[in-house]
């Protein structure tokens, strides 16, 4: 009985083990991700300060609309 409660017990850690090894691999693929649309972020500010010749933090508040 003892013998087969080990066996049970190894079993479960093997699941475990690799139960975590999959979630490591998601984990880590999200924060690539995460890195990589920060750096889009970080992109397309530059680019729109760029387009429009701003510079520092301007607000979409500060444009005038279309028709002035």
């Amino acid at each position: 009985m003892n013998e087969e409660r080990i066996i049970n017990l190894e079993i479960k850690f093997a699941h475990q083990d690799n139960f975590l090894d999959e979630l490591n691999k998601i984990v880590t693929a999200q924060q690539q991700t995460i890195e990589r649309l920060e750096k889009d972020i970080l992109d397309l500010k530059r680019s729109i300060n760029s387009e429009h010749g701003v510079q520092g933090n301007r607000s979409l508040k500060d444009d005038k609309p279309p028709h002035y």
